[in-house]
This record gives C-alpha cells, structure tokens and sequence, in this order.
C-alpha cells in the first residue's frame, strides 16, 4: 500500500473529520478537514516537482499540513519537506510522499496539523 492511501486510512481513524474533493479541476486531490468547524489539517495533490523547486516535470503526490511557524522554519528544508506548495508558507508545510520521508514523521505532523485545527 502506498503512502498516500496509507495517510488516508490513518485519517479515517481520527474524530470528527472528513475526506472531500471540493475541486471539479482537480478530482483527485484530497481535503481533509474537521466535520465540526470545516478546518482543513491536509490537502493530498500530485504536482510536479519543478512546483517545488526540483529540476524535472515528473509528478510526485504530496500532502500540505498546517503547523507552527518556528516549526516550518527549522524543518521546511529537511529531505523531503518543502515549504507550502500553493498555501500560506508560513503556516503551512509540503511534504514529499515518495518515502523520503518516513511515515511515522507524516504521521507526527500530520497529528499536529490535525490539533491545531480543532
């Protein structure tokens, strides 16, 4: 199982949330937010790379996840981490999901983006 699908069924384990395609141009990307207050804490896309300051056109899935500003700026250049890929760079954080980084770290953040939001 990828990783895309394995964040995707951890996400389903949380409260309150829910998965949702909100853009008609882009049905496969993912929202996950809060059911309750409508928050999003990921969005799981396909971009190409050269979006995020690498040299080629190859397509990699992502996900972006909000977190703490001083926490983006210690690790948004770490491999595999990158800062948001069309969202607030300040508040918001790509990271690969081509195993550079390893899942239980997405997880961790990803727990984190999920707290922040509620």
């Amino acid at each position: 199982m990828g990783l895309k699908n394995r964040l995707i069924e951890y996400t389903q384990t949380l409260t309150d949330i829910q998965i949702d395609h909100p853009f008609k141009k882009f049905p496969d990307y993912k929202v996950l937010r809060h059911k309750s207050n409508r928050k999003w804490f990921g969005l799981i896309m396909v971009v190409e790379k050269n979006k995020l300051g690498i040299n080629t056109n190859d397509k990699v899935e992502i996900i972006n996840i909000k977190s703490d500003p001083e926490l983006i700026s210690t690790i948004k250049n770490s491999s595999g981490l990158f800062p948001a890929y069309h969202m607030n760079k300040n508040n918001w954080l790509t990271i690969l999901l081509d195993g550079s980084v390893p899942f239980e770290q997405i997880i961790s953040l990803l727990d984190y983006s999920y707290k922040l939001t509620i």
